[in-house]
């Protein structure tokens, strides 16, 4: 079928419809005007966007089948009916379709219902959703990035606007969300007041699947559904895709295969709650299914001539926290593990695109210590200043592929440190010196505590061009403070180059830089 293509649509007719009922029964003549309709419980959102295709997911309150409609125009003439996909107990009723043969560099809307399977003539009321094709042109591309959400017990607080830097973010219209983990606290619960140190107390919005750890796989999808209680994340969903990422606390605090967990969890076995973790994660997020490896999350995503994205996964494959200051590469020192990386040099090889972004859930030489208050152990990339050392090993093997194979403007962005940074990667500076100059920005939380900043490591040379941290004395700030930070990344269609900015949820630009590319 031949879809209609549409050059512009109303923005604000879209954010009037996108948030919950939209087209009314008027306008679906075969929908029933039951009083107990099934309904789409958390919004919709769409994600893993390429040049035909994209994903969408939704959510129902019972076992439905999940109808979606998809057109060109916010009107929805020559609208294409898709075959309906069941969401049943077993998955929490969450569905997801793979939308395809879509034009590229355009604007598509998508309408998502859900049908009683009780009775398959009583349907929901229908939730609109919209994204953009990646381009087949050169045209600009806009994305934000960030991660870390309801962290540290700060929760939805509707007295404080609730988790207002999505709603920051979705004034710049960007073509998707870089989402660099810690999507939820799993192991954080959510009280429903908090004393501030001025005396003010903090309200938040609470279910009773938050008032604890989560264990089961109940649990950990509850973790996720109470972001999804806030507004502005479900405004953002519907507009603009995520592409996203796990990191340590959608299962539990630095988890690797070696955590011991503390007196809070009954459930004693880390890679049972992992895979619980896991499953709930890939149910709750609009991201395509490997065949290869069902629930991998390392991915390729290409955006267009410009842009290449390099989804990282660096919980999943790693060896255990520890101290990890081997001088041989092995088991004990994995962090992405021989299989992705295998996959990273050839995409990064292979790759024809102006940026290869590379998304690291991880920053690369900041200290993130396994025992924080002990400052004992290693929980990221960075190992203490001198020769590489443990997981380093991994990432001097990386960069110096990099170097020797003449891949050329990669830039790493990064979060989970909550506070924002820009690192320029100096080899006249490094321990390590066979690696091309490049970049590494931090951003986040996008909702959390404020942290930071942390010590660097020299083994890569970083020179720290910018930082926004609260400081000794000033951890753990609620997002009341202010200091709430995303990225955003521009590329200009024309000459390539790319522009990134730090801003905090007030969208005070922090810090700003242009980056001119070098011939592919």
């Amino acid at each position: 079928m031949t879809l209609k293509i549409s050059r512009g649509y109303s923005r604000r007719r879209f954010l009037g419809t996108a948030g919950g009922a939209a087209i009314g029964a008027l306008a679906l003549p075969h929908l029933s005007r039951a009083a107990d309709r099934p309904i789409v419980t958390s919004g919709v959102q769409s994600g893993d966007i390429g040049t035909d295709s994209g994903m969408v997911w939704a959510r129902a309150d019972r076992p439905s089948q999940m109808l979606v409609d998809v057109a060109t125009s916010e009107s929805f003439a020559n609208v294409r009916s898709l075959p309906p996909i069941a969401a049943l107990p077993e998955s929490d009723f969450t569905a997801k379709l793979l939308l395809e043969n879509l034009p590229a560099g355009q604007d598509i809307f998508y309408r998502i219902r859900f049908r009683d399977l009780a009775d398959i003539n009583v349907a929901s009321e229908p939730v609109v959703g919209r994204f953009r094709t990646a381009p087949a042109d050169r045209r600009d591309v806009s994305f934000v990035w960030g991660g870390d959400v309801a962290g540290q017990g700060w929760g939805i607080n509707p007295d404080d606007g609730g988790m207002f830097t999505f709603a920051t973010m979705r004034k710049h219209r960007p073509d998707f969300l870089l989402h660099s983990g810690d999507t939820v606290y799993a192991d954080g619960p959510i009280r429903s007041e908090v004393t501030l140190p001025d005396g003010k107390v903090w309200k938040n919005l609470t279910i009773p699947e938050k008032a604890k750890v989560a264990e089961t796989l109940d649990e950990f999808r509850a973790a996720h559904k109470y972001n999804f209680m806030d507004e502005h994340l479900r405004a953002f969903n519907a507009e603009v895709p995520v592409f996203v990422q796990w990191d340590d606390h959608e299962v539990t605090n630095n988890w690797s295969l070696s955590k011991q967990l503390p007196a809070a969890y009954k459930e004693r076995n880390i890679a049972l709650l992992a895979a619980r973790a896991a499953r709930a994660f890939h149910e709750m997020y609009p991201i395509r299914a490997s065949i290869a490896e069902p629930g991998r999350l390392y991915r390729t995503l290409s955006y267009g001539p410009h842009l290449d994205v390099f989804m990282l996964d660096e919980r999943s494959y790693r060896g255990p926290n520890g101290p990890n200051q081997q001088d041989a590469y092995g088991p004990e020192s994995f962090f992405l593990g021989p299989e992705q990386m295998a996959w990273l040099k050839r995409g990064l090889l292979n790759s024809r695109a102006t940026w290869k972004v590379i998304a690291s859930d991880m920053p690369l030489s900041i200290i993130v210590y396994d025992d924080a208050p002990n400052r004992q152990g290693s929980e990221a990339v960075a190992q203490g200043d001198g020769p590489p050392r443990g997981r380093e090993l991994e990432i001097a093997d990386l960069l110096r592929f990099i170097k020797t194979s003449g891949v050329v403007n990669t830039v790493w962005l990064t979060a989970d440190v909550h506070y924002a940074a820009a690192h320029h990667y100096n080899p006249d500076k490094a321990q390590f010196q066979e690696f091309d100059p490049f970049w590494e920005f931090v951003a986040g939380p996008l909702h959390a505590g404020t942290f930071g900043p942390n010590e660097l490591d020299n083994t890569f040379g970083p020179e720290v061009k910018f930082i926004k941290a609260p400081g000794p004395g000033k951890q753990n700030l609620p997002p009341s403070a202010g200091m709430q930070f995303f990225g955003h990344v521009g590329i200009d269609g024309k000459t390539g180059q790319m522009t990134v900015t730090l801003r905090d949820r007030a969208d005070v630009a922090l810090w700003s830089t242009t980056l001119e590319p070098k011939p592919v």
